[in-house]
């Protein structure tokens, strides 16, 4: 079988870690991640750029040929974490790599290290998917397998019945724009969700745009909005991810500003990660887009 490329023309390299709780129980989130999306991996069949512990895991669960090729980084102590960020900005082809899978436990201190959070940022800065719960790992190795012609994973498809489902949209001042774009674009699937959540002025703007679309009143209340970021809006939101009410978070950071109500932003992303195996957070434009345009596909499928 031919591996699936990144859009450097290479093998996709992905980038694996998870925190400690979701290593070792037979039904922990890595064994999940594994077993759950075997059929993906196999059809993509990405070389994997793994940190020591979480190596050890896999091969512990014996669960190393479901991920065929791979390269050992160091324990996180050693610097294996730091090294996979350098790995994320590298410039050469044949070390970076495409996409970072990093299961988080939201109460495991190494989860706010320095190199744990510039991890997650430099991957919104250099456009590549930072996927830190089981639901978003999932989903995004189905979708890029169904991208280049996998079958879909039936387990997953409760999640794509979209009416009766949410979604959150948020943007931070630099992106509403981006958000607008992209809403406009895939307005048609955005409208078959039950439910639409924003926070502050991106919900406004976005009401704004479906009445434009749909009719003044049909698109008046589009989206629910929520108080402002730094109001609470983001802790509102949390709390409709963790009674599982949202799934899906379209989260589109400005990661090159100093944000005041940086602890909310980290209690949405902190939510997510408590309910890890149902829902998910996207924050880069360039990865929205491309998950906005699969869903369609896997939709219409």
């Amino acid at each position: 079988m031919t591996s699936i490329s990144s859009p450097r023309g290479q093998r996709l390299r992905i980038g694996l870690i998870a925190n400690r709780s979701h290593q070792d129980a037979p039904d922990s989130a890595l064994v999940q991640l594994l077993r759950g999306a075997a059929a993906s991996i196999a059809h993509l069949q990405p070389e994997w750029i793994v940190v020591g512990r979480t190596l050890d895991a896999i091969i512990s669960h014996d669960l190393l040929s479901v991920c065929g090729q791979h390269e050992r980084f160091p324990y996180g102590r050693e610097g294996g974490l730091m090294k996979l960020v350098s790995r994320v900005v590298d410039s050469d082809p044949t070390l970076a790599v495409d996409a970072v899978i990093y299961l988080i436990d939201p109460v495991d201190p190494s989860s706010i290290f320095p190199e744990a959070l510039a991890l997650k940022r430099q991957c919104v800065i250099h456009r590549k998917p930072f996927l830190s719960t089981l639901a978003s790992a999932l989903e995004w190795l189905e979708l890029e397998a169904l991208a280049s012609g996998a079958a879909t994973n039936p387990r997953l498809d409760n999640g794509y019945v979209l009416a009766r489902e949410g979604i959150a949209l948020i943007a931070h001042d630099a992106m509403k724009e981006r958000m607008l774009t992209l809403a406009e674009k895939h307005f048609s699937l955005l409208d078959q969700f039950a439910h639409r959540y924003a926070t502050g002025t991106t919900g406004g703007l976005l009401n704004t745009l479906a009445q434009k679309i749909k009719g003044e009143e049909a698109g008046r209340h589009w989206v629910k909005p929520y108080l402002s970021g730094p109001l609470g809006g983001d802790a509102q939101i949390a709390e409709l991810v963790l009674d599982k009410k949202v799934r899906r978070i379209l989260f589109l950071e400005d990661p090159h500003v100093a944000r005041q109500h940086e602890a909310d932003i980290q209690l949405l992303e902190r939510a997510a990660r408590t309910v890890t195996d149902f829902a998910l957070v996207i924050s880069d434009v360039d990865d929205a887009d491309r998950w906005l345009e699969l869903m369609a596909k896997r939709i219409a499928v």
